[in-house]
């Protein structure tokens, strides 16, 4: 029972493996059935025993992308200034949206999914699931500066909120055509934002 557990999770896996890797790729901002099933080696009967629909694989997927793009990195460790912690693991935030072409298929994936006319209740609910996914790793990156006293008094879930509007702006900014300033300002922009939010160190 246990290796049939596992074989299931694996198998599951390299569905979600592939679909992530086609639209990071810049391919089908919703990858068919058939693409999917190729990519990961596996019949298109077995991709639907796992995901019956197209939204429930899109879902999976952008769970993935989400989780893939928020790590935990060096939160922890005091050795590093507050303010590089949290800026290290919001610069890892635009990590899908690394080049122009990057920013350009996640946008389109993000508005086919769940902000085109046809996009469904149910689908404008799965998103804003994964935005408060989303939401909630920043806010324990919050708390974690919090409790070693370097967090600037406030509510933590309106400072979350906040960081999010700025890396959403900076990953949409980055799917148009850029000018060569541009690391310079994203770079101020978050210490900036990071300094509105983290005491100054002594």
């Amino acid at each position: 029972m246990t290796q049939e557990r596992g074989r299931e999770i694996d198998t599951r896996e390299k569905i979600v493996a592939a679909a992530t890797e086609i639209i990071r790729e810049g391919g089908d901002a919703r990858p068919s059935v058939r693409a999917v099933a190729s990519r990961a080696g596996v019949g298109a009967s077995t991709l639907r025993h796992y995901f019956p629909t197209q939204r429930s694989l899109l879902d999976a997927t952008l769970t993935e992308l989400y989780s893939e793009a928020m790590p935990d990195i060096r939160i922890r460790d005091t050795s590093v200034p507050a303010r590089e912690r949290l800026i290290e693991c919001l610069w890892h935030l635009l990590e899908p949206f690394s080049t122009q072409a990057a920013a350009r298929a996640a946008w389109k994936t993000i508005y086919e999914a769940f902000m085109a006319p046809e996009a469904t209740e149910e689908a404008r609910i799965g998103y804003l699931v994964l935005v408060r996914q989303a939401q909630q790793r920043i806010e324990s990156w919050l708390a974690i500066l919090d409790a070693e006293g370097a967090l600037q008094p406030g509510s933590r879930e309106e400072q979350s909120h906040f960081l999010m509007a700025v890396v959403d702006g900076l990953s949409l900014d980055r799917a148009f055509p850029t000018v060569d300033e541009r690391p310079t300002f994203e770079a101020s922009t978050l210490r900036l934002a990071v300094e509105a939010l983290v005491r100054p160190t002594p």
